[in-house]
C-alpha cells in the first residue's frame, strides 16, 4: 500500500485524536527511520522516549520472538517467570520493593493514585500545573494542563494543583488530609520544565511532615533518560512510589508501579487488576531492555551524549531562547512557535518533537553517538538560521 493510500484510509477510519507528521514510517535501525518511499530520517524522537534502544535491534527482536512462540499471555490467573524476575529487577534498581504491572503510563498511575488512597485512608492528592501524567480520568485529573481537561469536566474531586519547582506552594497546600503529591523529576509534556535545586527533596520532606505518600512520576524521566536510570538519584531521596512506563520495554506497551512494601500491602486481593498487565512478552521484551541498557552502559552514555548534546545545541544562532533538561532529555525553547523548524527538519530528514508550542524536544535512543549528534546539528542550525 503506497503512503498516499495509507494516509486518506487514516483519515476515513481512524478517530481524528493524533496531529501526525506527513510521512509514513515502514522500518528502523539504531537512530535512523525509513519511510515507505526507502527515505532515511534521524530519530530524534525515539517513540517518544519509548525507544530507547534504538530500532531494529536484532538481540531485543529474537528475545521477544522466543517468548511469543512458549506463550503469549496466560493471564495473571497463573504465576509466569518473567514476571518474577522484572519485578525483582525493578526492586532492585528502585531502591523499593514491590511492583504492579499494568500497560501504560497512564495505567501506572492509576494504580499509583488508587494504592495511596487506600494506604493512608485520605483522598487529597497534590499535582503539579502543566504537568502530564495521562488522559485516563484518574490520571487526567492529576494533570495540570487545563487546555485538555476542560472538555471532560468534571473529573475526579480531591485534586489540587500549585506552581511546579516552588517548595512554598507545596508547603501551603499541604495538610494532613493530603493522601499524596505527585510529581515528574522534570516535566516532559511542558516542554522539558525544570525544577528549583533540590525541589524533590523539599517534597520528601513535606511528605514526611505530613504523613503523605510521595509519588514520582518516571514514566519518560526513567531507564536512565537522565543519567541515572531513576532521576530522582540525581537528588540522592526515595519516594514512596514511583510509576515507569515509556522505555522500560523498548516500544512494547507495559507500566510499572513501584512501592515500598508497607504501603504495597494496602492492596488487597481484587483490589486492583489488569488481564494483559505483567503478560510474558512485554516482561521479556523489559528484562531484555533493563539488561542491556545496564550491559551496555547506556546511563552513563545518556550522561555524556546529553552534555554534549546541550553544549552544541547553546551554540545555534539566531534562534534559542533557552537550552534546558538532563541526560538525552532535552529541550530548546525558542522566541516564537517553532512549527516551522519542526517542518523544516523533517523536510532535511532530521525528525524532532514539538511540544509547549515553542519548545523543540529531543528524546533520542539512549544509543546515539556522537556522530549522529553533530550530523543532526548541522541540518538544525541551518534549519533555525533560515527561519530567523
Amino acid at each position: 500500500m503506497d503512503a498516499e493510500k495509507i494516509m486518506t484510509l487514516e483519515k476515513e477510519h481512524i478517530m481524528q485524536t493524533y496531529s501526525r507528521q506527513s510521512i509514513v514510517l515502514e522500518r528502523g535501525n539504531g537512530c535512523y527511520v525509513f519511510d515507505k518511499g526507502g527515505k532515511k530520517y534521524i530519530d530524534l524522537v525515539g517513540g517518544l522516549a519509548t525507544c530507547i534502544l534504538g530500532h531494529g535491534n536484532r538481540q531485543f527482536a529474537e528475545a521477544v520472538k522466543k517468548q511469543i512462540e512458549k506463550i503469549t499471555n496466560p493471564t495473571n490467573l497463573y504465576y509466569t517467570e518473567e514476571q518474577v524476575k522484572l519485578a525483582e529487577k525493578l526492586a532492585g534498581l528502585s531502591g523499593l520493593d514491590k511492583c504492579f504491572f499494568s500497560n501504560s503510563g497512564a495505567e501506572s498511575i492509576e494504580a499509583a493514585i488508587k494504592l495511596a488512597r487506600k494506604h493512608t485512608k485520605k483522598t487529597g492528592i497534590i499535582a503539579t500545573k502543566e504537568g502530564f501524567h495521562g488522559r485516563t480520568f484518574g490520571s487526567l485529573s492529576a494533570t495540570g494542563k487545563e487546555k485538555i481537561k476542560s472538555p471532560f469536566m468534571p473529573l475526579l474531586p480531591g485534586f489540587e494543583h500549585v506552581e511546579y519547582g516552588n517548595p512554598d506552594a507545596i508547603n501551603n497546600t499541604i495538610t494532613k488530609d493530603t493522601a499524596a503529591i505527585i510529581v515528574e523529576p522534570i516535566q516532559g509534556e511542558a516542554g522539558i520544565v525544570m525544577p528549583c535545586k533540590d525541589y524533590l527533596k523539599h517534597v520528601r520532606e513535606a511528605c514526611n511532615m505530613h504523613g503523605a505518600l510521595m509519588i514520582l512520576d518516571e514514566i519518560q524521566t526513567g531507564c536512565g533518560r537522565t543519567g541515572k536510570f531513576f532521576a530522582y538519584e540525581h537528588d540522592k531521596i526515595k519516594p514512596d512510589i514511583v510509576t515507569l512506563a515509556k522505555g522500560l520495554a523498548n516500544g512494547i506497551p507495559i507500566g510499572a508501579t513501584i512501592a515500598k512494601d508497607e504501603i504495597a500491602k494496602s492492596f488487597g486481593k481484587g483490589d486492583h487488576g489488569s488481564t494483559f498487565g505483567g503478560n510474558p512478552v512485554a516482561c521479556c521484551a523489559a528484562n531484555f531492555t533493563v539488561d542491556y541498557i545496564l550491559k551496555k552502559r547506556l546511563v552513563k552514555n545518556a550522561a555524556i551524549q546529553g552534555k554534549y548534546f546541550m553544549k552544541k545545541l547553546a551554540s545555534v544562532k539566531s534562534g534559542p531562547k533557552e537550552i534546558r533538561g538532563k541526560g538525552l532529555m532535552i529541550g530548546m525553547e525558542m522566541e516564537k512557535d517553532a512549527g516551522k523548524i519542526q517542518k523544516g527538519c523533517m523536510d532535511k530528514r532530521l525528525l524532532v518533537n514539538l511540544t509547549a508550542e515553542k519548545v523543540i524536544r529531543f528524546l533520542p535512543p539512549l544509543t546515539i553517538s556522537r556522530k549522529i549528534i553533530d550530523d543532526s546539528l548541522g541540518i538544525l542550525r541551518e534549519v533555525a538560521e533560515n527561519e530567523n
